[in-house]
């Protein structure tokens, strides 16, 4: 397991014996030489197995959860007796549609699905999603060959490099990102490639000949990550971008994944979240790519864990292989009441999620800049994306992990800092919208208060 393209001590971090405010400044601190990386074949740990920690390298190999500090510092304020407003999270505040729950509760009471569900998906599951697939993006895909069941995307997203990667082969994943992204491949023993994007960018991989960085990492790879509606970034990605992603990784060989999580989330035309499946030159019989559809935010059904793959034949076949040595697939309950939500994608139901959705980034967008933020409204997605307000005393962007400290700190409000996302987003910070939009326009006038 080995990782290229980023500096920092990746081994295990033990917060425990420590007070929020020193765990922080530890983080802060704790990063290697510049462009110091691990010699190749190395696992990333910074110290040997003790007698007491059962875990294995590979696990131990893991760069630290970055967020556990914060999240102490957003508990001790609550016991403290602070009303705090969580905008880290990234889990839906409004409650699963009512039809979706009917269809459960009537699934639930059928016998046969007490039993083993139908671990790929079941024929009305599979068949919704590839329904799905056609009205919503104009794409044809076979449910049978090209889909896959998943508890949730996350499950299939973290299961396919262990079907798809040899211990050493690389992984490009594009930063700042989902964590999972990489975390999965190195448990796969893969070497990850981090690739860094920018604000001058919008977030969005350069993907031309020149990017030595991408250059670099392309030999020995064999899987490519995506993610738009991005997260942290909020960044959008058009169908031209899509479609080089496709035809680069049709020259080189590597398998392209990609990510729609929050497709249903937009606040323009529904074409401004494209599947990757409708690329043009992209062919689903042809090509080494896989989608990552879930439920959980555009039917706000985050707790049942269900989502979908579909992409090439050889993909999903790995993918499913991978599975069948992991779990027994979603229940078949959950499943069908899945399949009356993706039938009822359209239902107005949504269209009025995505304008709340679209008022708390306004609010969000305009509380932000007022402090002095620099960002760019996001146009899909959860998340606003943002640059810390300038420090007085340095006169430039404050520190990602000191302004969040200062927001739980002074404001009772809570924010993720960009350097859990990227060693280069370290003056940038994720901010979610999925509170009630009173209380989002509370923190605005809360962090209009603070001096920065």
């Amino acid at each position: 397991m080995v990782e290229r393209g980023r500096t920092g001590n990746n081994g295990p971090m033990t917060m425990s014996s420590q007070s929020a405010s020193s765990q922080i400044a530890s983080i802060q601190t704790s990063t290697a030489p510049a462009g110091a990386v691990p010699a190749p074949g190395a696992i990333v740990q910074a110290t040997a197995r003790g007698p007491d920690d059962v875990r294995s390298d590979r696990l131990r190999g893991l760069p630290p959860f970055l967020f556990n500090a914060i999240d102490e510092k957003k508990r001790a304020a609550i016991a403290a007796g602070k009303d705090v407003i969580n905008l880290g999270v990234g889990d839906p505040d409004r409650p699963t549609p009512a039809f979706v729950i009917d269809a459960l509760a009537k699934a639930a009471a059928i016998p046969a699905n007490h039993q083993y569900p139908d671990c790929y998906g079941t024929q009305r599951f599979l068949h919704a999603a590839a329904a799905f697939m056609d009205r919503r993006f104009g794409v044809s895909v076979d449910p049978k060959r090209h889909i896959c069941a998943t508890i949730g995307g996350k499950d299939g997203i973290s299961h396919l490099p262990l079907g798809v990667l040899n211990p050493g082969e690389g992984a490009i994943v594009f930063t700042p990102a989902y964590p999972v992204y990489a975390q999965a491949s190195l448990l796969a023993g893969a070497t990850l490639h981090r690739v860094q994007c920018d604000a001058q960018h919008r977030w969005r991989p350069d993907l031309s000949p020149g990017n030595e960085a991408l250059n670099a990492a392309l030999p020995g790879s064999r899987l490519m990550w995506l993610n738009f509606p991005g997260n942290p970034t909020g960044a959008c990605a058009d169908v031209g971008l899509l479609a080089a992603a496709a035809n680069l990784c049709r020259q080189q060989g590597l398998i392209l994944a990609s990510d729609l999580a929050y497709s249903e989330v937009y606040f323009d035309a529904p074409a401004s979240v494209p599947s990757l499946l409708q690329a043009p030159g992209v062919d689903i019989e042809r090509d080494a790519v896989i989608e990552f559809h879930s439920l959980s935010k555009t039917f706000n059904m985050t707790g049942w864990r269900l989502g979908f793959a579909v992409g090439n034949e050889r993909v999903i076949k790995a993918l499913k292989q991978t599975k069948d040595n992991y779990d027994s697939g979603p229940f078949n309950a959950i499943q069908d009441a899945g399949a009356l939500a993706l039938e009822r994608f359209d239902d107005p139901l949504l269209a009025e999620m995505r304008s709340e959705y679209a008022r708390r980034r306004d609010i969000a967008v305009a509380g932000l800049r007022a402090i002095g933020c620099e960002l760019t409204p996001p146009e899909a997605g959860i998340f606003v994306w943002a640059r810390c307000p300038i420090d007085t005393t340095t006169g430039k962007p404050m520190n990602s992990w000191r302004f969040v400290e200062k927001l739980i700190d002074e404001a009772g409000v809570v924010t993720v800092p960009g350097a859990g996302f990227a060693d280069t987003a370290h003056d940038w910070f994720r901010l979610s919208l999925t509170r009630q939009t009173d209380r989002l326009a509370e923190a605005m006038t809360r962090l209009a208060t603070l001096r920065f």
